[in-house]
């Protein structure tokens, strides 16, 4: 499945260039080399939901509805008990910040394993350290480079190793923990300002297929005055997907900048809702067919 997502994307990428002309399947499967037949079934197995479908989850009109759904997301999500794909990134990943000690010392001391992996929604780049997960990022092989000089800034003295064996095991299993009911907690280890860390554990607190605007997000890391601050914040984001900064949207339902690309965070967005929906739908047939045996008795 993790080999599946350069075509996924290539055919987002073709839907979404020619969004006006409004491609149909043929078209787009011609374009990415496949069949009409194997595209279909390819795009299903990763997404859960057709190409059809998919497209009305990449649309700022979905973006605008979730918006107003999720207006409250903050406040009530305590209250309604998720679980599963919906539960509480914040109950799932505990971020620990580094010490003003640690945080001068630039690492020293601290091992740092790094490597490259390829998951369901394309490349990672990926560092771990006994303590916790300190980076995760997309990528392309031309930009790790780039990754790997972020790495040493923000951890200038720490001992740093490249494991991609390690580091693709542990990436599978983030993967498999992110879609499992039992998983245990993630940690990550952090190095940020105090207002950073702040706005990223409210964004912990954004449930799985949600969507806050800017504002919302700046009422909820206590400064709702600085919402640019809060912008700036979420564009350093440490931690992709795991800290979900793709959650967050202008209050017009346009998608706005995204570190890594404005089509990768409508991918995001996208495939969230598409996973969730499908959940959603699998829960609720277990849910008929239970009471059907109910019946049956």
């Amino acid at each position: 499945m993790a080999e599946d997502y350069p075509r996924i994307e290539k055919a987002i990428h073709y839907i979404l260039s020619h969004v006006e002309q409004q491609p149909g399947l043929d078209e787009v499967a011609s374009h990415i080399g496949l069949s009409p037949f194997h595209f279909q079934r390819l795009f299903r197995k990763w997404a859960g939901v057709s190409p059809k479908q998919f497209l009305e989850y990449l649309t700022v009109e979905h973006a605008k509805r979730k918006l107003r759904e999720s207006s409250n997301v903050l406040e009530t999500s305590h209250a309604l008990g998720l679980s599963g794909s919906g539960r509480l990134h914040d109950q799932f990943i505990t971020l620990e910040a580094v010490t003003p000690g640690q945080f001068r010392s630039g690492g020293e001391g601290l091992t740092i394993t790094y490597g490259v992996h390829t998951c369901p929604l394309g490349g990672l780049f990926m560092a771990i350290s006994d303590r916790g997960i300190c980076k995760i990022s997309f990528i392309t092989k031309d930009i790790i480079q780039r990754e790997l000089e972020e790495l040493r800034l923000i951890w200038p003295n720490a001992m740093q190793l490249r494991d991609d064996a390690l580091i693709r095991d542990k990436a599978e299993s983030l993967i498999n923990a992110i879609n499992s009911d039992n998983s245990q907690p993630l940690h990550l280890l952090v190095k940020g300002t105090n207002f950073q860390i702040n706005v990223w554990k409210a964004m912990l607190k954004i449930p799985y297929g949600s969507l806050v605007s800017y504002l919302e997000l700046a009422r909820q890391a206590g400064r709702p005055d600085a919402v640019r601050a809060v912008s700036s914040a979420v564009a350093v984001n440490p931690a992709a997907f795991l800290i979900p900064c793709h959650r967050v949207l202008r209050k017009t339902g346009h998608f706005g900048r995204y570190h890594w690309g404005e089509n990768r965070k409508r991918i995001l967005v996208a495939y969230e809702a598409s996973r969730l929906s499908q959940k959603q739908s699998d829960d609720s047939a277990i849910a008929t067919a239970s009471q059907q045996k109910l019946k049956n008795r």
